[in-house]
């Protein structure tokens, strides 16, 4: 079975997307939508696809799943739409900036049956997937604590900040799912703190670039996450996780792995410039799946369910940050 897609959002993710669909030998890229009608053009010329209204995709029988990229406001009700037409959807996270928003689609996806997929694509990668494999063939014991390095090489526009709800619905957000991923039992309380260092028209959006978060199970298991919105020296992303008997790490990958030894001492290329590049596999690896769900009619992973738990993680780690307090995830669920 060839899937048939359609793109909704044809901008820096959305392309990401394309790239990996065209790039599946059991999908097809027959349509793309967006508001820009330039941007939509760029991508239909590149893979060969037709431009179309979001209102002509949900007609059109042949087309058998979506891809959402589009702006936050408008995923719940694209899932809902697509969902009640009978396609599978893969959509960008978050679902919504609102739980109850979230709670609401998810029942609609429940109520049609409908494969829903959220782009958490950090648990595909193949470094991060090979951590989580080690702890599963028990290489160190029973998990403890782990330790995320999220840092961006620069910040996003204002416009950009002002509109996907701020750091922790928009960066960490990852590294709450991959929290979950790793960790192995659900985070029940949450501290974070914040700040603005690196750019005051960051502050001054009502958002941070500085986050610091931890995170703790019922039995006493820790996540420390450290975010930023600027690392001069790349796309700084790192994982340790410490067991009862032992340790894992992913390093930080670059486009070339070679190390130089000379007179002036050791040197190595620079860390990849941003996600495009760096998870180029992982977005391969998740629309691989996406599909196999479709194909397979099974559940996709990471699920509905999944985004709304990073989002509750996300709201926590908010309210921990203005009233300064540990926050239990029991007070956003």
């Amino acid at each position: 079975m060839t899937v048939n897609f359609a793109l909704l959002g044809a901008g820096r993710i959305g392309k990401v997307h394309a790239k990996a669909i065209a790039g599946n030998g059991d999908a097809r890229l027959v349509a793309v939508s967006d508001a820009f009608a330039e941007a939509a053009q760029t991508v239909a010329d590149t893979y060969g696809c037709a431009v179309r209204s979001i209102d002509e995709i949900e007609a059109d029988k042949s087309i058998d799943a979506v891809v959402i990229c589009t702006p936050t406001d408008t995923h719940a009700d694209l899932i809902e739409r697509f969902a009640r037409a009978g396609k599978a959807v893969f959509c960008e996270k978050p679902i919504d900036l609102n739980l109850a928003r979230v709670k609401q689609c998810l029942g609609v996806v429940k109520e049609t049956g409908a494969v829903l997929m959220v782009g958490f694509n950090r648990r595909f990668d193949p470094h991060f997937a090979a951590v989580r494999a080690a702890i599963d063939e028990g290489h160190i014991g029973p998990v403890e604590m782990v330790q995320i390095t999220s840092r961006d090489p620069g910040p996003p526009p204002i416009s950009y900040i002002k509109s996907s709800g701020g750091i922790l619905r928009d960066m960490t957000i990852h590294d709450f799912d991959m929290a979950r991923f790793l960790l192995g039992e659900e985070p029940e309380t949450v501290f974070a703190t914040a700040s603005v260092l690196v750019d005051p028209a960051i502050g001054e959006a009502g958002d941070f670039d500085s986050v610091s978060v931890i995170l703790t199970t019922a039995s006493g298991r820790q996540c420390s996450i450290s975010n930023s919105r600027r690392a001069t020296y790349g796309y700084d992303q790192r994982i340790e996780v410490l067991g009862a008997a032992g340790a894992i790490a992913a390093e930080n990958q670059r486009p070339v792995s070679i190390e130089i030894a000379n007179a002036q001492g050791f040197t190595r290329p620079p860390l990849h410039d941003f996600f495009m590049t760096r998870y180029t596999e992982a977005y391969a690896a998740e629309i691989a799946s996406f599909i196999a769900a479709i194909v397979e009619g099974k559940s996709a992973s990471p699920s509905g369910e999944d985004g709304l738990r990073a989002l509750a993680l996300a709201d926590a780690a908010l309210l921990s940050i203005k009233e300064g307090r540990a926050v239990k995830l029991s007070e956003i669920l």
